[in-house]
């Protein structure tokens, strides 16, 4: 890597990334073909860049830190910036390896919207070609007017906020929003089950956050219209209204620890009664991906749950980032290390590879990378929103694949 120029202030890091940084190997991203196949005398000729200048704002909160005196505590607390800004700067480094230099400008937000405003001034700021940033849901709030009234690229990285509470036609939505989970929990269901014989259950405690993910399956359902959907705020409940004979599909919408793992070992023993037990198969919250239930118990009820991320610790691509982020940093990367990389090295290649008019190639650019994968589709008023997501189910003690 090539440091031109390197400036360590209080609210911005600058570096200057070179073509000749080294590369880490990754997935090829995978553009998806044109309906028509377009005559060279119609194709639009886009103005490549000599240098992009891309703008990362991240909560580091360096001001808060005393490295001198911080406990291993401390230091935990801002790890998820750290970790991600340096998984990004690996992955525009592996764009930039494919021939384009990129001028990264890293502002501290320090999670306040006071030092969001005062980069509307801030030159390399309003010259950025695209923003990163920032991570919070109201710092995207914040921002939202200057990217409409700048026509500004704004990528949320990290919120699984839906984008309508951003009110940003601009704005580049990477984590899939809750919605887009049920929806694809919801189409696995109506494809694989027969509803002449399946009853949908929502086990829903009816909390806010439950609420959440429970109501787009229930309008889901309402729209197709072709199953018989329940539902009970609690496995206990449920019991009392069951039927043997049944099909149930039941869907716990709580990612509540203390209220989900009765509700498994409930419905574990529904399943396995020793006069016959009831006919049971198991969705859960997308945040499971992160909590820890009894495998055995999840692998009898079939237990499936929708994520947008898996790493394939096996992969080649995933390997060699490991070895270079270690040599790099000393430590092993963490989930945000993956994501930064992810999200560094696709929007950097479509800088490279399209120039200015890289918006323009985001819903023909599929990637699927180390940890996420990105399809994204757009929307007039919510902007980009990313639709790729997988099925994992829990077989052999492990969350594999299905979908």
């Amino acid at each position: 890597m090539i440091y031109k120029k390197v400036y360590w202030l209080p609210v911005l890091l600058m570096l200057v990334l070179g073509a000749c940084s080294p590369k880490v190997r990754t997935p090829k991203p995978e553009t998806s073909k044109p309906a028509e196949k377009e005559k060279p005398a119609d194709k639009k000729p886009f103005k490549k860049f000599t240098q992009a200048s891309v703008s990362l704002l991240v909560p580091f909160k360096l001001d808060e830190l005393n490295l001198k005196t911080a406990t291993k505590a401390d230091i935990e607390k801002y790890a998820m910036p750290i970790d991600f800004y340096q998984g990004f700067k690996l992955g525009l480094d592996s764009a930039a390896a494919q021939g384009l230099n990129f001028k990264l400008n890293v502002f501290d937000t320090q999670d306040d919207n006071a030092h969001i405003s005062t980069l509307y001034k801030n030159e390399r700021f309003k010259q950025s070609n695209l923003i990163i940033g920032p991570v919070f849901p109201e710092g995207l709030k914040y921002i939202a007017n200057y990217a409409k009234e700048n026509n500004a690229t704004v990528v949320s990285p990290l919120a699984a906020t839906d984008p309508g509470e951003f009110n940003n036609p601009n704005l580049v939505s990477v984590v899939n929003n809750i919605g887009l989970h049920a929806k694809k929990i919801g189409t696995y269901i109506a494809k694989n089950f027969n509803p002449a014989n399946t009853i949908v259950v929502l086990i829903n405690p009816k909390k806010t956050e439950d609420e959440a993910f429970a109501a787009p399956i229930r309008n889901y359902f309402q729209t197709n219209g072709k199953f018989i959907v329940q539902e009970y705020a609690s496995a206990y409940t449920f019991e009392t209204k069951m039927i043997k004979g049944k099909q149930y599909v039941v869907v716990v919408t709580s990612s509540d620890r203390a209220f989900v793992l009765p509700t498994v070992e409930k419905l574990y023993k529904l399943k396995n009664l020793p006069t016959g037990g009831y006919a049971i198969n198991l969705f859960g919250h997308p945040n499971w991906v992160k909590q820890n239930y009894p495998a055995e118990k999840l692998q009898d009820l079939n237990t499936i749950i929708s994520s947008s991320y898996k790493i394939d610790y096996k992969s080649s691509a995933v390997i060699t980032f490991i070895k270079k982020y270690r040599y790099k940093y000393g430590f092993e990367p963490g989930e945000y290390a993956f994501k930064g990389f992810d999200i560094g090295y696709y929007f950097g290649k479509l800088l490279v590879n399209y120039g200015e008019d890289y918006r323009d190639y985001l819903l023909k650019d599929k990637y699927r990378g180390l940890h996420n994968s990105f399809s994204f589709i757009h929307d007039e008023k919510l902007g980009y929103i990313n639709t790729s997501l997988m099925l994992l189910k829990y077989k052999n003690f492990a969350l594999n694949i299905v979908e």
